[in-house]
């Protein structure tokens, strides 16, 4: 067994102090060393080798530093194992067990795959993008392949920037933490300080909701994160306030100011096993409105669509008239919007300037 130390992590000498890395780099310089080490690392080689524990104090501190460490990585389901180090000596020593800490081969479907792209989109923040499109590349060299088009077509979020807002929001409605805000109201443009309850964050028709009780009005209210002025501050101790059962969609769609009418129905003409996304929530028109559906497919198509029999007519409900238009306009030549008109001109619009995009972009490709 070979006792050859592990590679130094920090760049500073074995024997000169740590920069005082805060509790979680120094679990992930344990790690990294860890899974690097040959055989293994006794607890001195730790103590020179490892970033963040030369700054204990004394041996004391450094033996519970790092017995808590370990503690902590075996909770996180990290395997770090205890091994004898050979030799003349009954020191004990540590590493990680590769094959119980590696992961098992990627296999996943194209359906799968397109789950995991669609959230990558979601999640398209500057603060994210870069190791998001790092994952989505080793996904896709490991095999899966690429989603299929028709699977993800109509589904692609489009939701603004979350903004500095959202990280000190998670954390307190992690730890039930009061926060304080300035807010700028929808109705009359007036920034009043806010002091709520955090409950959740949630995105709809592109925006950021967050829904909590104000503490000013007591009652429960949904802000939009975008007109959140200032800083939030979190305030006050940790689990200050229980969270209520509540429906989410049905508070964002009683108090979120913004997109949010009420429902409405569209009659929509499919092609078979096309649009599954659509489907899950739509419903075949009664049977005895299908022949007026007909005909007007027949007729809203010039004839392009071919004989009716062969399109599935669904009525599809929504709120938003821009997002049912760029859902249905995502679908292309399988789906056909038949009424309400005012979502038939917007999808076709849509449509119509996707075309003429291509065409721009034909013209400068042989310019």
């Amino acid at each position: 067994m070979s006792s050859d130390p592990p590679p130094t992590l920090s760049s500073a000498p074995p024997s000169a102090p740590s920069s005082g890395l805060n509790p979680a780099e120094r679990l992930l310089n344990l790690v990294i060393a860890l899974v690097n080490t040959n055989a293994a690392m006794t607890k001195q080689q730790v103590r020179t080798a490892v970033a963040g524990y030369s700054d204990a104090p004394s041996d004391e501190a450094f033996e519970r530093m790092f017995e808590r460490d370990k503690d902590m990585l075996r909770a996180l389901g990290i395997p770090v194992v205890t091994v004898g180090t050979g030799g003349h000596t009954d020191e004990l020593g540590y590493r990680i067990d590769q094959d119980a800490y590696a992961l098992p081969p990627i296999d996943l479907t194209p359906a799968e795959l397109g789950v995991l792209s669609l959230a990558a989109q979601f999640w398209q923040d500057k603060t994210l993008q870069t190791d998001i499109t790092r994952a989505m590349v080793k996904l896709r060299a490991a095999g899966a392949g690429d989603p299929s088009a028709d699977a993800l077509a109509g589904l692609a979020p489009s939701v603004r920037a979350v903004g500095d807002a959202y990280g000190p929001l998670m954390e307190a409605i992690e730890a039930r933490r009061v926060v304080t805000f300035s807010y700028r109201a929808a109705y009359n443009g007036a920034v009043l300080t806010r002091h709520v309850e955090p409950w959740r964050i949630a995105a709809r028709d592109g925006g950021w909701y967050l829904m909590c009780f104000d503490r000013d009005r007591q009652a429960p209210r949904v802000f939009r994160m975008s007109r959140i002025e200032s800083r939030v501050r979190v305030i006050g101790p940790a689990h200050a306030y229980e969270v209520p059962d509540f429906d989410t969609d049905a508070m964002l769609g009683t108090g979120a100011p913004g997109p949010h009418g009420e429902m409405r129905q569209a009659v929509v003409a499919v092609r078979p096993e096309r649009a599954s996304a659509l489907r899950a929530r739509a419903k075949a028109v009664p049977d005895g409105e299908r022949a007026a559906h007909d005909a007007h497919l027949t007729e809203s198509s010039g004839g392009a669509a071919g004989d009716p029999s062969g399109w599935d007519v669904l009525q599809v409900p929504y709120r938003s008239l821009t997002g049912m238009a760029s859902e249905a306009a995502g679908y292309g030549a399988a789906l056909v919007v038949l009424e309400p008109e005012p979502l038939r001109e917007e999808t076709v619009r849509r449509l119509t300037a996707a075309a003429a995009l291509g065409t721009v972009a034909t013209e400068a490709n042989h310019g």
